[in-house]
């Protein structure tokens, strides 16, 4: 039987392993995090409870219990674990386990598939999981950090569960250190370690939610150490990570503080405080997907139409990043934000949302104008539907006069573009428009 985390050696010889390794949860109870699939009223400990496991597929970032939680499942049920990576394995890998699957099977022992990385996989590969599990031969658990709506197979998806894994919390990842700290078996426990409260926000900060990372720096402060007694510091965490640290809530004031701080120098059109303050967003702990995310609403809410250019600026940066991932796609997030600040400024379209969204709020919803509507059918013509349609390509420059709002709207205006960037141009054509010139 190949060997995981449940079958391996003496803690003589797992005294050897890392400590990320050696400190995996062995059930659910032990688990940190995830309270929305693994607490008391989560999915996943429902499914375990009745003993009824679908196929899987868990979706998050790095470091977040994909893989610990696929084996405490297989622990649970009695199942054969059986790992495999999508980056590592080819067809000759699948065709073994699957072979040793069936054997399982036939004996009444139930058999996990685990395919790390599974998105990596092509769409052939992942159809010939299909029969297999729809046979009951395998329960498959893949783990991505991919969006499984995009990077897996409709049909795979429709015989699985996705289970949403969400970066560890500051609370999380402390008792995860704790619990390293203080257990004698598998953790640092055989030496008296205290952790100054300092250090567990700079945990926090530097493992991004990601629990094997934190005890990755847990463990080279401990290796660094030679005393039998000591305590963790803020500095010992910057002595092991050679980067600065940062004191930032990502959860409290100054985390807003500096988000307003951003939003404002790129409205200001501040193009240097505008890469400060993302790069120190990215240097403090906020993931660099989330600074893009922010990116990407200032260049709807306060640049629009007037330069549409900045839309696709701040999408391509987060396209980037996705593809380069930190350090290089770093970058892409700061040329963004300097575009942002350099580009001219309208809020009009953010104004005419607020403004539509508040005739939703207090209108009812009419039905759409007879004239405007799709007549596909002979009833639908006879009933006025489309009756009356100017269409728009029959008249001069292309344009034509008539309602589109519902009758007790018309006449609304929601858009008014400013005289600045594209927006200018913009305006004078609907001026044109509607003097008839």
């Amino acid at each position: 039987m190949q060997e995981d985390l449940f079958s391996a050696g003496t803690p003589e010889k797992d005294k050897y392993r890392p400590l990320a390794y050696r400190m995996r949860p062995l059930s659910l109870d032990e688990f940190s995090g995830q309270e929305q699939a693994v607490g008391k009223k989560g999915y996943l400990r429902g499914f375990l409870e009745k003993g009824s496991i679908p196929s899987i597929i868990f979706w998050g970032p790095p470091g977040t219990g994909k893989t610990t939680l696929a084996m405490i499942i297989a622990k649970h049920i009695n199942a054969e674990f059986i790992p495999l990576s999508a980056v590592n394995s080819g067809t000759k890998e699948v065709k073994e386990v699957l072979e040793k699957a069936r054997l399982n099977h036939s004996k009444g022992k139930k058999t996990i598939m685990f395919i790390d990385e599974i998105h990596r996989f092509n769409k052939s590969q992942q159809d010939g999981f299909l029969p297999h599990v729809e046979n009951g031969t395998i329960i498959l658990i893949g783990a991505t950090t991919e969006n499984p709506s995009f990077e897996v197979n409709s049909a795979l998806l429709s015989r699985a569960r996705v289970i949403t894994l969400k970066p560890l919390e500051e609370a999380d990842i402390r008792q995860i250190v704790l619990r390293a700290v203080n257990d004698k078996e598998r953790g640092l426990g055989k030496r008296k370690i205290g952790v100054h409260d300092d250090a567990f926000k700079v945990f926090d900060l530097l493992s991004n939610g990601d629990a094997r990372t934190a005890l990755n720096i847990l463990e080279m402060i401990d290796n660094m150490k030679t005393e039998e007694s000591y305590e963790i510091t803020v500095d010992d965490i910057k002595e092991v990570t050679e980067k600065n640290t940062h004191f930032y809530d990502k959860g409290g004031e100054e985390h807003y503080n500096i988000i307003s701080a951003l939003h404002k120098s790129m409205r200001d059109s501040d193009p240097d405080a505008a890469a400060y303050w993302a790069a120190r967003m990215m240097e403090s702990g906020d993931a660099p997907l989330y600074v893009a995310r922010r990116i990407i609403r200032f260049a709807s809410e306060d640049i629009g139409n007037a330069d549409t250019n900045a839309l696709v600026v701040a999408l391509a940066a987060k396209e980037s990043y996705d593809f380069l991932g930190s350090p290089e796609g770093e970058l892409a997030i700061i040329q963004s934000a300097v575009y942002m600040a350099t580009a001219p400024k309208s809020n009009a379209v953010y104004m005419a949302h607020n403004l539509v969204k508040e005739d939703l709020k207090n209108f009812r919803d009419d039905p759409v104008p007879m004239h405007i509507r799709n007549a596909p059918t002979k009833l639908m013509k006879e009933l006025g539907y489309g009756k009356g349609y100017k269409y728009a390509h029959d008249y001069e420059g292309h344009y034509v006069k008539q309602d589109h709002l519902p009758d007790r709207l018309k006449g609304r205006k929601y858009y008014e573009p400013t005289d600045n960037g594209a927006e200018a141009e913009i305006k004078e054509r609907m001026k044109k428009w509607q003097s008839g010139s």
